[in-house]
């Protein structure tokens, strides 16, 4: 999970990958996310998005990322070999209708 700010990822929290087929598709463990939004709740740190990895293709979204994630505006961190992008989920995006790119500046 990604969390930070409006403007800044501020902090990165690795969880485990339960899809059935991990090197196919992603799932985040829900007892992690569900702990992470609890927290978030009480005052701590904001979800701002999600990262994974392609491991066998590029850091583009999926259609399967596509059609997994919600137009909640929430960012997704692709990271594939030495390459990361970063998207938003958004209704109507650039990308298999769902993702439009966000510029990563460090």
């Amino acid at each position: 999970m990604l969390f930070g700010t409006a403007h800044a990822i501020t902090a990165m929290q690795a969880v485990e990958n339960v899809a059935e087929d991990p090197e196919l598709r992603f799932e985040i463990d829900p007892a992690a996310l569900f702990a992470a939004l609890r927290a978030e709740r009480a005052g701590g740190p904001n979800i701002v998005g999600y990262w994974h990895s392609h491991p066998g293709g590029d850091a583009t979204p999926s259609a399967t990322d596509a059609a997994m994630a919600a137009p909640d505006g929430r960012l997704w961190l692709i990271v594939a070999g030495e390459a990361a992008t970063l998207w938003r989920a958004v209704e109507a995006g650039a990308v298999h209708g769902r993702f439009d790119a966000v510029e990563i500046v460090e």
